[in-house]
Order: C-alpha cells, then structure tokens, then sequence
C-alpha cells in the first residue's frame, strides 16, 4: 500500500509529489495522458517560479523579462495605463517545458509518475482509500493511505468524494503567434465580461494572446475580434477552464486536493502556478498519511498562507466590470512606478507600495 497515491501531475501534483517522496513516503502520481499536455494555462509568472524548480532549468524554461504592465479599457489604439518597476516584475516560461521539469524532479526525488494512467474511480475507508486506475492496457486498483487530488478544474477526485466546487469556473482561450516578439511590457485589456484579455511578448518564442471569461459568453467569437484588432492570425490555439474560488473544504477523511482542484487560484488574475505549488508545500509539511487529524492543520497551513491574497484577489476583480470612468479614476491614482508583488494583491499596502506614491 503506498503512503499517497496523487492524482494529476501538473505543477501542484508533482510539487507535492516531490516533497513527500524527499521526506521518505512510498508515492505514485497518476498523469491521464502526457505531462504538460495538452497546454492549457499561460506561462507568465512571477520571478518566484525559479524557488520552486532545479537551478538547472532556467535556461530550458525562460522566454522572456517582463517589467510592468499597459492596462486599457479599450483596444490596442487607446490609451494605456502604465505601471512598471525599474527591477523585473516576472517573467514569461516555456509552460509546457515547466510541467516536465517537475514531474521530473519528483521522479528524482523517488517518487513514481505514470503517465497514460487515468483514475476513473475512488472509494473512501476508514483506514485506506482504493483508486481504479485505467492504463493502456489494464485497468487495476491501488491502495494508499491518503490520495491527493490534482486533478484540475473538473476534478474526478473532489467529486468521488463529494467535495464543494469551486466559486466559479471561467472559460480561458489561448492562441500564440510566432512573430518574436522581446518587449518588456504585458497588455491588458478589460474588454471581455468580468474578466480580461491578454497580451503577452514571449521573446523568440513569439507572442500569446489569450482571454477568459464566465461560460454563457461566446470565448472564440470574442477571441477571434481581440486577434483581429491586433491585426494577427493565432495556431496553435487552446483552452481550458480556470477555477475561481476557493470551496469552504477541501479535505475529507483521507482525501485532500491542491492546486485547480482545490481553487487555488488568483481571482484577479485567473493564475494558479505559484499558489498550487505553494499549497502543496504546506500539505508536504502538515500531512502525515498515518494520521488523517493532520490534514486539518493542512487546510488551516494553506488558508493562513493565501486567504488573504485572495480575498483582497476577489475585490480587485470586481473593478473589472466597474464604469469606464471609475476604471479610469482607479488606474490613474496608482499609475507609474508600483511596488507590488503580481501574486500577493495584500502588498497593495506594504511600505514599497506606500513609497511609490509619495510625491517625488
């Protein structure tokens, strides 16, 4: 019987695996298909990316420096709000390559990832939980102490288990062009009902646009006049669901999720890398598969960690769909130099910020 059987190996499955395979704990990740595909997420993130993968991967993963943002309340010809900083604000990575990178460091770390695996049920006990599995060639069931559920937006873990879903499930859509493209500055556009759409200079790698949006609207529609008024033609192109929330839970008596599955995500911006990553880390340091109390210090871990950030997340996409006018007013009260943090929104009011705004 293994110690956790963890369910999805995207960025917050193979983080966790990693961690409890390094702490001595028998572990098997589970992937349906090939790690990192299909793409379905976008690969700009905050310089905090480099804590949680091997030195020896910065070069395989960075595309490009970003140091600030242009937001518009119209297309590419109005005008923008600019904010900045003069060190670089994230960076923009290989997406696909990153999921690699860590399904590979857990494997390092002795931790089992089968790829072409996919759990197809799950049953709870009092002392274990069984997962079926179906491979190419047999379908089989294992046994572990706990399983983690990684498993994404639509979850086949958190509802097994019945588990709340998230707040929210936005439709996303992304498409790249292949033009290289090494500016130092994103666009964004609150263009799109509720949320926004994206620009993104991916150095030699090209250019992503992308948009996302509640279901009920027409994403392509709306994707392909977002392209056009850019005056490009995207390949490539690909979606997925990004999920809003968190749920009240996440855990049961022997199950717990992390990452998409659990809500982890920034409200405000759609992106949950960073949070997923660092939600697994405290599992990796609060649960103990022998002892099912310990995921309860588990939820109160992540929650202390990110609640806050978002919590103030939800506020600040709540400007989204605010009047022009008060849009406007909001950006031009703190446009310029920023010092915020792109993942942590509570830095909003931290001394950094504070000082940006003081009268030079």
């Amino acid at each position: 019987m293994y110690d956790f059987v963890v369910v999805g190996a995207g960025p917050a499955g193979s983080r966790f695996a990693r961690g409890v395979a390094g702490a001595g704990y028998d572990v098997v990740a589970f992937e349906q298909g090939t790690v990192g595909e299909p793409l379905a997420c976008s690969g700009h993130v905050s310089t905090d990316i480099w804590d949680f993968v091997p030195d020896s991967a910065h070069d395989r993963l960075f595309q490009n420096e970003i140091y600030g943002a242009r937001f518009h309340t119209g297309g590419p010809e109005s005008q923008p709000h600019c904010f900045f900083k003069d060190d670089v604000v994230s960076n923009v990575i290989d997406r696909v390559e990153l999921d690699r990178t860590l399904a590979d460091a857990a494997r390092e770390a002795g931790a089992t990832v089968r790829e072409g695996h996919t759990v197809v049920d799950l049953s709870e006990y009092r002392d274990h939980v069984e997962v079926t599995v179906r491979g190419s060639d047999e379908t089989k069931t294992v046994r572990a102490r706990m399983v983690a559920g990684c498993d994404g937006p639509k979850s086949r873990v958190r509802h097994a288990v019945g588990l709340p879903e998230p707040d929210e499930l936005l439709h996303g859509v992304l498409g790249f062009d292949e033009e290289p493209d090494g500016e130092e500055f994103v666009d964004v556009h609150l263009t799109v009902p509720r949320f926004f759409a994206w620009r993104i200079p991916r150095g030699e790698a090209g250019v992503e646009y992308g948009l996302a949006m509640p279901p009920g609207n027409d994403v392509s529609a709306r994707f392909e006049r977002f392209t056009q008024e850019y005056g490009v033609e995207t390949d490539r192109r690909c979606s997925g669901l990004i999920p809003i929330g968190p749920p009240e839970s996440v855990t049961t008596g022997r199950v717990f999720l992390i990452g998409d599955a659990a809500g982890h995500n920034k409200p405000f911006t759609g992106g949950g890398i960073l949070y997923g990553m660092t939600a697994a880390d405290c599992a990796v340091s609060h649960v103990d598969p022998k002892n099912p109390a310990t995921l309860g210090e588990y939820e109160t871990a992540w929650r202390d960690e990110l609640a806050g950030d978002i919590r103030l997340g939800h506020l600040l996409r709540q400007a989204y769909s605010a009047p022009e006018r008060i849009q406007e007013a909001g950006m031009e009260l703190f446009e310029g130099e920023i010092g915020v943090h792109m993942d942590r929104p509570t830095t909003l009011f931290s001394t950094e910020q504070l000082r940006t705004m003081l009268p030079r």
